[in-house]
């Protein structure tokens, strides 16, 4: 199981070897060789089926890749959502080859129960430094037109979330075919491969703020601590994603659980109207008000409701 997770949840490197031959060098990339990674979403269920029982699957993935794969942990998630973050690391051709095993044995799981005959259309989120988005979307968004038509996937770029402080990150949407979506991959980590401020995120993958991360068991004056001074009192203002299938949850029934959570955390708590998501996802909105102590033990009340069922539709 999950329990015995590093700060990374991930395999030993894998040997650099292959089963199959390498996808073709992305068209002008002299930069296929050198080492450089891509960072996507997926939620903690998905997350359960990349690692596999004992490990397996990861480690296969990498074996047949030759990337190395890393998840963060088991409710680390990105902020404003309930998703896990996966890094594929290594030259751009093993992130392909990586990144299209990934996904094809998600969109298998996903769809295992249908017998569509056309592809099914998917939603992928890339995670991007905000320092990078204007090498992908190029002058007058030159590069990312050029992107979606010769991939055919949809590309869209989340604006900058300032709902978090210390987040740089934003969401790059790919939506398409599997086939379209690892051609718009191929394109976007080959073009954020020349970028040399790109590279120094890698070592720091997950390391989003403690206090705005969407994850916390501690008590309320726990790990948020450091981040509490003079001005706890004053009323603050935080908004968090959820998941719209799991906004039941939190409400409760007749508004139970909504009513709990506000008064044991002492935060005030409001949930957007169906169909107003945050940016670039398909999450509600869920603003917290209060100070930032009950700001943080209301998320973490929030997230733990959502976890749970996000484990139980794991078993």
């Amino acid at each position: 199981m999950e329990s015995t997770e590093s700060s990374y949840m991930s395999s030993p490197e894998a040997p650099r070897r292959r089963s199959s031959p390498p996808p073709p060098k992305s068209p002008g990339s002299d930069s296929a060789e050198k080492s450089t990674y891509v960072r996507f979403l997926v939620s903690n269920a998905a997350a359960g089926s990349v690692i596999g029982k004992g490990g397996a699957t990861i480690t296969d993935f990498q074996s047949q890749s030759g990337a190395r794969i890393q998840l963060s942990r088991n409710h680390e998630f990105f902020p404003g959502t309930t998703d896990r973050i996966i890094m594929i690391s290594g030259t751009i051709n093993e992130i392909v080859k990586a990144v299209d095993l990934v996904l094809a044995k998600l969109l298998s799981e996903l769809h295992s129960e249908e017998t569509e005959e056309v592809e099914p259309r998917t939603k992928l989120r890339l995670v991007v430094p905000n320092s990078s988005c204007g090498g992908i979307i190029g002058k007058g968004g030159s590069t990312i037109k050029s992107f979606i038509e010769e991939s055919q996937a949809g590309i869209k770029i989340s604006p900058q979330d300032n709902n978090y402080f210390g987040l740089n990150d934003r969401l790059v949407t790919v939506t398409g075919s599997l086939d379209e979506q690892m051609r718009a991959v191929d394109l976007i980590v080959s073009k954020l491969s020349e970028d040399s401020h790109y590279a120094q995120s890698m070592n720091a993958p997950f390391s989003y703020p403690a206090a705005y991360n969407a994850m916390s068991y501690g008590p309320p004056n726990g790990t948020g601590g450091k981040f509490q001074n003079a001005k706890e009192d004053r009323s603050n203002s935080v908004t968090i994603g959820v998941a719209d299938e799991h906004i039941g949850l939190v409400l409760g029934r007749g508004g139970r659980t909504i009513t709990e959570i506000s008064q044991g955390s002492g935060a005030k708590i409001k949930i957007s109207d169906r169909g107003d998501f945050m940016s670039g996802t398909t999450d509600r909105k869920v603003t917290i008000t209060g100070s930032q102590r009950a700001i943080h033990a209301a998320e973490s009340m929030i997230m733990q409701k959502v976890s749970y069922a996000s484990e139980r539709a794991m078993d």
